[in-house]
């Protein structure tokens, strides 16, 4: 009969987080950085960029396109997709810019004394 008791899950999650907080060194910015992710060069930004305007406007003119095939109310559907897409391609274009939307609940700092930095109350 073995005596031993199962090892600690905790002390197995804090051994991966220690491993995972290890590997975002090489990042630009820390865990506390405004803009938490991995460097990119001026190519990769120069094509993500490009793939956020033609994708929402292929997505915005294919569902005017439909709309219009629908409700038969040609090109009105589809020019008012037109716009809503390319409106939708500027803006994803500015928060991919400005670091708006990188992680899942980022906020910034509002100010207000009831809240600290990671936007938890008091």
């Amino acid at each position: 009969m073995n005596n031993k008791s199962p090892p600690d899950p905790l002390d197995d999650l804090e051994a991966r987080l220690r491993k995972a907080r290890e590997g975002q060194r090489g990042w630009s910015g820390g865990p506390g950085s405004k803009y938490h992710r991995p460097p990119q060069g001026a190519l990769a930004t120069a094509w993500r960029i490009g793939t956020e305007l033609v994708a929402a406007m292929i997505v915005g003119v294919g569902g005017g396109l439909l709309l219009d095939r629908w409700l038969g109310t040609a090109p009105w559907g589809l020019i008012v997709m037109f716009f809503l897409g390319a409106a939708a391609g500027v803006l994803n274009v500015y928060r991919a810019v400005t670091g708006f939307g990188i992680a899942a609940g980022y906020r910034r700092p509002t100010g207000d004394d009831n809240e600290r930095q990671d936007g938890d109350a008091h």
